[in-house]
C-alpha cells in the first residue's frame, strides 16, 4: 500500500471488535477528516498470543480466525464511515496488536488505541498492557482513548499539553497545537517546574515555609517555549498554567475538562533510559480524556 509523502500519512487505529475499539474508531475518523487525511484500520489476529508458540494453529483455526477479523474490520469500518467522510482502508496482521501497531507506525500520523478491549484472547493479561507497550516502541504519537464517551467530547473543550522544557515536550508543544488549530479549540500550556512529592512540599514539618509566587524564570521558560509556535498559529487561544508540583497532578486535574492531553513520553525528570516517564503512565492510566503520548520518531524502537 503507498500512503504517499507525510502530510497524507494514514491515522491509523487498531481495532478489536471491543465497544472500546470502536469508540478509538469514531475519535480517529473525526481526526482524520479534520486533517484530510486517510484511516487506516488495523485487527491484529494474535496468533502468537493464542498459541504461544506451543501448538502451531491448524488450518480450520486460522481460517475462522480470518473469518472473524474481517467481521471486526467490517463493523469497525462502517462506524467510521457512519462518523466522518473519510476514506478508510484496512489492514489484517498474524501478529500481537502490539507488534502490529509498531510496525505500521513507521509510516504512521499518529497511532490511537482504546485503553482497553486488546488481548481478547488472554484473559487476566494486565490492564493496559497493549497500548503501554504501544507508546513505549511507536515511531508516531500514540493516542490512548479513555473514557466511554471519549468519542462524544466536544471540541471547543481545550487541549492540555504538558511543558518541561526538553526537547520532546517542544515536539508535544507542536502536536498540542497542531490539533488545537484544527479543531478551534483553545490551549491550556502547563509547566510544572518542581518534581518533589506534594506530600513532601506540604509536610507538618514544612508548614511554616512561606512559599513564594512561582519565578520569573519560569514563567519566562514557558513563555519562550510557547512563542515560536504561536507565531505559526495565531488564532489559537493559548491559557498559560505554571504550577510548583509534579506535572502529573495538574495534568489528571485538567484532564477532567479537557478534549484530549498532550505530554512527551518523559520528560527530564526520571531515570534514563526508561521508555515512558511517570507522567504519561499516570495519565495513560488515570485520565479523563483521551492522551496523546509523544515520542521522538528517531529513537523509537522498532
Amino acid at each position: 500500500m503507498e500512503l504517499g509523502d507525510h502530510n497524507r500519512l494514514p491515522i491509523v487505529v487498531g481495532v478489536d471488535g471491543s465497544e472500546q475499539s470502536l469508540v478509538a474508531t469514531r475519535w480517529a475518523a473525526r481526526e482524520a477528516r479534520a486533517r484530510e487525511v486517510p484511516l487506516l484500520l488495523v485487527h491484529a489476529m494474535g496468533v502468537p498470543n493464542m498459541y504461544m508458540g506451543v501448538v502451531p494453529p491448524s488450518a480450520e483455526a486460522v481460517t475462522a480466525l480470518r473469518e472473524d477479523a474481517r467481521t471486526i474490520l467490517e463493523q469497525a469500518a462502517q462506524v467510521a464511515t457512519a462518523t466522518a467522510e473519510v476514506t478508510v482502508e484496512t489492514a489484517l496482521r498474524s501478529d500481537t496488536v502490539a507488534a502490529a501497531l509498531r510496525a505500521v507506525s513507521h509510516r504512521a500520523r499518529m497511532v490511537v488505541v482504546g485503553a482497553s478491549g486488546y488481548g481478547r484472547f488472554l484473559a487476566g493479561v494486565a490492564m493496559g498492557a497493549t497500548p503501554v507497550q504501544v507508546a513505549s516502541h511507536a515511531a508516531c504519537p500514540v493516542v490512548v482513548i479513555r473514557g466511554q464517551f471519549a468519542d462524544q467530547l466536544p471540541e471547543t473543550a481545550p487541549i492540555v499539553v504538558g511543558i518541561d522544557g526538553s526537547e520532546l515536550s517542544d515536539e508535544a508543544l507542536g502536536h498540542a497545537y497542531e490539533i488545537a488549530a484544527h479543531r478551534a479549540a483553545p490551549l491550556i500550556a502547563v509547566h510544572a517546574w518542581s518534581d518533589q512529592d506534594t506530600e513532601i512540599l506540604f509536610s507538618a514539618s514544612r508548614a511554616h515555609f512561606d512559599w513564594e509566587l512561582p519565578s520569573e524564570t519560569e514563567q519566562r521558560v514557558l513563555a519562550e517555549r510557547l512563542a515560536g509556535w504561536a507565531d505559526k498559529y495565531p488564532d489559537v487561544v493559548v491559557e498559560r498554567v505554571v504550577v510548583r508540583d509534579k506535572p502529573r497532578h495538574k495534568l489528571l486535574e485538567l484532564s477532567s475538562g479537557a478534549q484530549l492531553v498532550v505530554v512527551g513520553s518523559r520528560g527530564r525528570g526520571g531515570f534514563a533510559g526508561l521508555l515512558l516517564g511517570s507522567t504519561s503512565q499516570a495519565l495513560m492510566h488515570h485520565a479523563a480524556c483521551p492522551v496523546m503520548v509523544v515520542r521522538p520518531a528517531a529513537t523509537a524502537s522498532a
